[in-house]
This record gives structure tokens, sequence and C-alpha cells, in this order.
């Protein structure tokens, strides 16, 4: 059984696809130039303007990679404070051993 997204996760990847739609229209190439290149179909490409969480992650990236944007997914968890913040409160210090001679 497919687990939904939560509605904030929903508006999230909305606002993604939204984003990727307006680069498109910056660059003023048709949805049917992008979906050529990318190797997808235009609905499917609709589909990832939408932020349909049933389409595939690789199609997602394929859209980026035609708009020049394929880098920016580099910064995705680069400098990541929460889980740095994890990290950091399971860290034990240990004392050091007393130097016997």
């Amino acid at each position: 059984m497919k687990r939904p997204l939560l509605p904030s996760q929903e508006r999230r990847l909305q606002a993604f696809g939204e984003n990727l739609k307006y680069a498109r229209l910056r660059r003023d190439l048709s949805s049917e130039q992008v979906a050529e290149r990318a190797g997808i179909s235009r609905s499917t490409l609709i589909k990832v303007e939408k932020g349909d969480e049933s389409v595939a992650l690789g199609y997602y990236f394929r859209v980026l990679a035609v708009l020049g944007l394929d880098k920016d997914l580099l910064a995705v968890a680069k400098d990541d404070e929460l889980g740095r913040a994890l990290q950091d409160a399971k860290l034990t210090v240990k004392e050091r051993a007393s130097k016997r001679r």
C-alpha cells in the first residue's frame, strides 16, 4: 500500500515542479522541446511541472539537466544542520586514561 505524502510535502513538491516550469519559461523553451530533450513524453513533463509524486525522480533529474540545473542537486543536504546536530549529540567525549609509569 502506497503511503501518501503529508500536505506540507505535497506543497514542496508542487513548488519544486512550479520552479521547474518557470525555469523552462525563462529559457523560452516549449514543453515539447524540453520533453524531447529529456527523452520523456510531454504528459510526463506536465506531471513533473505539477510536482506529481508518481513521477520517478530520474525524470525530474532529466528535466533539471535539460534546463542546466542538475548541479543544483549537489546542494541538497550539503550542509545538513539537523543531521550534524543529531550526530554531535550522539558523540561521547572519552576521558583520556592516565599515564602510568
